[in-house]
């Protein structure tokens, strides 16, 4: 079936409303209803105006997910689940695809930013780092390449936290278990915090 379009006008910021002679109206951006050429006057079938819809789906999917990456990095799978929610799954793989050839979107810088940031800033140990990376649904072997960085000096690093956060505890009734016990939650292993807090080394 073919529609006439009969009115091409504004409707909020850059949305333009396009009325048809016997169909509802549908709503486009206007840099869409400038590509697709469409104005007073013109026939489009019912397939013309789905790739309209799509395309303008498509560039409300993109303009988000450049907005969110305006902010942070993100990982594939973790825009992916940002997008889907709001949009059609097809148009969502379709824009981190597109984002991923573009180098927007890089599974491996984005594990190596997120190895920093749990291990350095956030002071967690291998495994609470890791958890966070699964969530965010980095593969599990670029995990492992991200932290493989960080495996020597973490003896230290773990030193330096209990110097800084925990030393005063220690001294307190029950401080060791609870320090332990804090130091667990923060993805530190047993032997890593039983090692520590058995060196030489004063608190």
């Amino acid at each position: 079936m073919e529609y006439r379009v009969e009115r091409v006008s504004e409707y909020k910021g850059e949305t333009l409303r396009i009325d048809f002679d016997c169909r509802e109206p549908v709503f486009l951006n206007s840099s869409v209803v400038y590509d697709l050429r469409i104005q007073p006057g013109r026939v489009m079938t019912e397939e013309d105006i789905s790739e309209a819809v799509d395309k303008n789906c498509y560039r409300r999917a993109r303009e988000r997910a450049l907005y969110l990456l305006d902010n942070r990095d993100y990982g594939y799978a973790e825009m992916f689940r940002k997008l889907e929610p709001n949009y059609p799954e097809e148009i969502c793989y379709r824009v981190v695809n597109d984002l991923s050839e573009l180098g927007l979107i890089d599974d491996r810088r984005y594990a190596e930013k997120c190895a920093e940031y749990f291990i350095v800033t956030k002071l967690r140990g291998k495994y609470r780092a890791r958890e966070e990376m699964r969530r965010r649904g980095i593969p599990n072997e670029l995990i492992d390449e991200a932290l493989s960085e960080y495996e020597d000096g973490a003896q230290e690093r773990l030193k330096d936290l209990i110097a800084k956060k925990y030393a005063r505890k220690l001294s307190e009734e029950g401080g060791v278990k609870k320090v332990k016990a804090a130091l667990a939650r923060q993805g530190f292993s047993y032997d890593e915090i039983n090692a520590a807090l058995s060196s030489d080394e004063e608190y």
